[in-house]
């Protein structure tokens, strides 16, 4: 137990740096998007330089995603044991000597081994950050606050887009490579500071502690109500610590279901098809290197341009009208996309028309399953699986991530843009009435009012909601 003194102290700490501490909470996402954005401008050096086939090219893009498979998998049990914050120093540290290996790497293996390393850190990360956030977060602010996360994750990428092109002209990939290191410093260093979440704390039976942290993210008269729910939900899991098995238990299986559909709906709508080969993209449709590069700063530009909206509308309008909108934005302007590029001649033409409607789609998906995602994963999981939870629905979004990275350089290959686009446009259509059938409204409940009601709804009662 802490007296008094350290309490206040504490409590003063917390009030005076709270931007400082979502900020730094969300930099993980910086490790995420930096390293999804910097290989799209590699692939185009290493083409030549290497000799890459569209297979190796698969392989290349696609190994982060297995190195985060595997993240993902072992971050629950981290999380649960030593905290989200020390899960979060670890996973900067993977990730800066990851970094340094693909900028050393002298062949193709080596780099695919280092870039698989640098997976493993961001997998940890995806699945612990949003975590992180949401649990620190009041409730009338866990939306806006959750999505700095995505916010962090486009800039993440813009930034890789822009190091990319003004890199071009010497075509230094190593560099490329090796800028991802700073970020994951800067994210260590601040995370030593940073205070442990207040439902990991209470959990931990450290409530005082918790009790100072809430002092500097929540409203004084807020902070008791808090940890009352934490409290009541952790009686119901004094039991036992949340299984893997637990997650089909009826209590869990709605929110695994919708985790599911969640994690499965963002990969396959084809997002990071844009976000690895927009340049390749671009190239194929006759445009150099350095403009390739260029357009994908605007389509950058963009992301961070409706992740920044979305702050500001994710707790007024809804997770779940946003994540509908999102689905009608892209399957329209990939639907669009395909009968131009199949049926306009003209290169000039067709470029800038595809910049265009990749443009909407990327501003639907931003708005929609770029946050929301993200967001509500860290939201539906009942505390006791909340880990283990985000572990499985990462280790699901990851796998998605790794299909549809590995396989659409071949897609492109064999079908072509038009096709592969008619492909992506197809999964939002089907994932609308998904999500219209599945997905709950969590905006404006605490994360232990939407517990209480899945386990409600599961024994037939329809719980109160505040």
């Amino acid at each position: 137990m802490q007296d008094d003194s350290t309490v206040r102290a504490r409590k003063s700490a917390l009030g005076t740096n709270v931007h400082f501490l979502y900020f730094f909470g969300a930099l993980g996402g910086i490790l995420f998007g930096y390293d999804l954005g910097v290989i799209s401008g590699v692939l185009l050096f290493l083409e030549d330089a290497w000799e890459l086939t569209s297979v190796t090219k698969g392989v290349i893009g696609g190994c982060l995603a297995a190195g985060a498979i595997l993240g993902a998998a072992i971050a629950g049990r981290i999380t649960d044991r030593l905290g989200r914050r020390r899960t979060i120093m670890i996973a900067a540290a993977v990730f800066g000597v990851g970094a340094l290996g693909c900028a050393a790497a002298p062949n193709v293996t080596v780099l695919v081994v280092a870039r698989f390393v640098t997976g493993i850190a961001v997998g940890c990360s995806s699945a612990t950050v949003p975590t992180y956030l949401s649990e620190l977060a009041p409730t009338r602010a866990r939306g806006a606050l959750s999505t700095l996360n995505q916010l962090m994750i486009v800039s993440g990428i813009l930034l890789a887009y822009i190091v990319d092109w003004a890199l071009s002209g010497s075509g230094n990939w190593r560099l490329m490579f090796g800028v991802a290191a700073v970020p994951a410093v800067v994210l260590f260093l601040g995370m030593t500071v940073l205070p442990e979440t207040p439902r990991w704390l209470v959990r931990a039976g450290r409530e005082d502690e918790a009790r100072a942290v809430l002092a500097g993210t929540h409203r004084s008269t807020e902070i008791e109500d808090e940890l009352a729910s934490i409290r009541a939900v952790n009686r119901l899991d004094a039991q036992q610590k949340g299984r893997l098995r637990d997650l089909w238990a009826p209590w869990a299986r709605p929110a695994l279901i919708v985790a599911l559909i969640l994690a499965v709906g963002q990969q396959f709508s084809g997002v990071n098809a844009v976000n690895l080969y927009a340049p390749t993209m671009f190239t194929d449709l006759g445009f150099g290197n350095s403009t390739s590069l260029l357009a994908a700063i605007v389509l950058g530009a963009v992301k961070v341009a409706f992740t920044a909206w979305v702050i500001f509308v994710v707790d007024r309008w809804g997770r779940k009208p946003l994540l509908l909108l999102g689905n009608v934005c892209m399957a329209l302007s990939l639907l669009l996309l395909g009968v131009i590029v199949l049926t306009v001649d003209d290169h000039t033409v067709t470029g800038l028309t595809t910049l265009i409607l990749l443009n909407v789609y990327l501003a639907g998906y931003e708005l929609g399953w770029g946050a929301v995602v993200w967001v509500m994963m860290a939201e539906v999981f009942p505390l006791r699986v909340r880990g283990v939870g985000m572990g499985v629905g990462s280790v699901v979004l990851w796998s998605s991530t790794f299909a549809i990275t590995f396989l659409f350089p071949v897609m492109n290959d064999h079908l072509g843009l038009a096709k592969s686009a008619w492909c992506f446009a197809g999964v939002s259509v089907v994932m609308f009435g998904l999500v219209q059938r599945f997905v709950p409204e969590t905006n404006g409940r605490s994360l232990e009012q939407i517990e209480l009601d899945l386990r409600a709804r599961v024994g037939g009662r329809a719980a109160e909601t505040a």
